[in-house]
């Protein structure tokens, strides 16, 4: 089974936005030293239920929240999504040091994120 492993927020102005999460729920948000601008968000701590983020600045006016679910096989889930009606929207990409990612659009127009876990990927 497949779990949603991540979420992450689109934001206009990120500053603007990491002050605002940081104030009202606390979170610890820190700029993560990759190629793209983009900020980690840790919401709990580790021992307890639920799960982490990241934002980034918005590409895309119609951008929501996405969510990012955790896969065994990128390619197999991204052959089974177009088999069952989905759409691949952005295809796989490495994330340095984390996985491979695409995104995708499931049979209702919603969008989100496929990771399988790779730190060698590049």
């Amino acid at each position: 089974m497949s779990r949603i492993v991540h979420f992450e927020i689109p934001a206009d102005d990120p500053e603007r936005a990491i002050k605002f999460y940081e104030k009202v729920f606390d979170w610890q948000i820190e700029k993560w030293d990759g190629p793209i601008e983009y900020w980690l968000i840790m919401t709990g701590e580790e021992d307890q239920p639920g799960i982490d983020g990241g934002l980034a600045r918005r590409e895309d006016p119609t951008t929501g929240v996405e969510n990012t679910i955790d896969v065994k096989d990128l390619d197999a889930s991204l052959a089974n999504v177009k088999g069952h009606g989905g759409e691949v929207i952005r295809p796989r990409m490495a994330v340095p040091g984390v996985g491979w990612m695409a995104y995708i659009k499931d049979t209702e127009g919603n969008v989100f994120g496929l990771m399988e876990n790779d730190p060698n990927a590049a």
